[in-house]
């Protein structure tokens, strides 16, 4: 039967990292993005190892002759990761829930039948059966502060100076944020733009070669950032340290992970970061408040910072209607992200 394919790679989906809990919406899901015979391939497929076209045939052998056309489709409804590099043989590899199937179908822009029947499923996954696997063992992203919020710019920490980080990249796109276009299909979202989804590496690669993103250098990189942060949004990147593979430009009404953490899931590593208030610059405008992603700030004479629920984003920064009264200071204890084996075993563990 159709229904036991899906459970299934449901199964195997739920082996990733990021794994996938089996659940009624899920099943619709993987419905929708997979052919019955396109997840009797992905149920063969690793998730982490790259494999060329022959080596998929050995692990799929009834397909051989067929599979390129399969996998090719599966690239292109965004549930296979594609990639040629120069001299070298074409390789394929699964994607995981996140970062993967939850947002690269997306990632274009299109507004299609499809995705408005996914919007509804994902939504109801994300805030049910999939809030607990966002911070099992650790969460999966993490908050990278403003720098220009810092009280001293110098203070900024190697693994959150993203201009840094983003010269190390390899490769950059950008594409639609997911969550702001479910959230509009719903009747839901926010007027926030969309294009600051950005990707690095083989992954932004993909999505640029398969149509779903465009390419872009360091200069537009920053100009999406800064975008980003006058419009309110919250940088978030992979919890782990490492090459980027993903900065997300996050509102509260619309984010998957922080509709969660409002839902008491611990879904967000916060920055070594904390927004402080100097109260005789403070004027009371309220406008720190109103941007506060998570409620932190309460603004009465003076604006007063909740410091154990501030995420040190610095979204409050930039607007200040005071003489910058409102700034992020370093933490007293900072910690870096965990390297790629800690948080690896720290996952698996739960």
């Amino acid at each position: 039967m159709a229904e036991d394919v899906y459970v299934r790679l449901a199964e195997h989906l739920d082996k990733a990292i990021a794994g996938a809990p089996m659940a009624p919406a899920l099943l619709g899901i993987l419905d929708i993005l997979y052919t019955p015979e396109q997840a009797e391939v992905a149920c063969k497929m690793s998730i982490y190892e790259n494999k060329t076209l022959a080596e998929c045939e050995e692990l799929v052998p009834g397909k051989a002759g067929r599979l390129e056309g399969i996998l090719a489709d599966m690239a292109r409804r965004g549930t296979v990761l594609t990639e040629q590099k120069p001299g070298r043989e074409r390789i394929y590899r699964l994607l995981p829930t996140v970062v993967g199937i939850a947002e690269v179908p997306f990632l274009s822009g299109e507004d299609t039948p499809e995705k408005r029947a996914l919007a509804p499923l994902w939504r109801d996954y994300m805030l049910e059966a999939f809030g607990k696997e966002m911070e099992r063992g650790l969460p999966l992203i993490r908050v990278v502060p403003i720098a220009e919020s810092l009280e001293d710019e110098s203070e900024v920490l190697p693994f959150d100076a993203l201009k840094d980080r983003l010269a190390e990249a390899t490769f950059m796109a950008v594409g639609h944020c997911p969550c702001r276009q479910i959230g509009t299909y719903l009747g839901e979202g926010c007027e926030r733009s969309t294009e600051n989804c950005m990707h690095f590496g083989s992954l932004g690669r993909y999505v640029v070669e398969q149509g779903m993103a465009r390419q872009i250098n360091i200069d537009q990189a920053l100009e999406i950032l800064r975008d980003a942060t006058e419009q309110g949004l919250v940088h978030v990147c992979d919890n782990v340290q490492g090459s980027l593979r993903t900065i997300c430009n996050c509102c509260s009404c619309c984010c998957a992970f922080f509709r969660a953490k409002k839902a008491e899931h611990d879904t967000i590593s916060r920055s070594n970061y904390v927004a402080r208030v100097t109260i005789d610059d403070c004027t009371a405008c309220g406008i720190c408040e109103e941007r506060c992603p998570v409620n932190a700030i309460t603004v009465g004479d003076a604006a007063v910072v909740d410091e154990d629920i501030c995420i040190g984003c610095g979204v409050c920064t930039p607007t200040c209607g005071g003489e910058e009264a409102i700034l992020l200071h370093v933490r007293e204890e900072t910690k870096p992200p965990p390297a790629p084996q800690e948080f690896l075993a720290a996952r698996m563990r739960q």
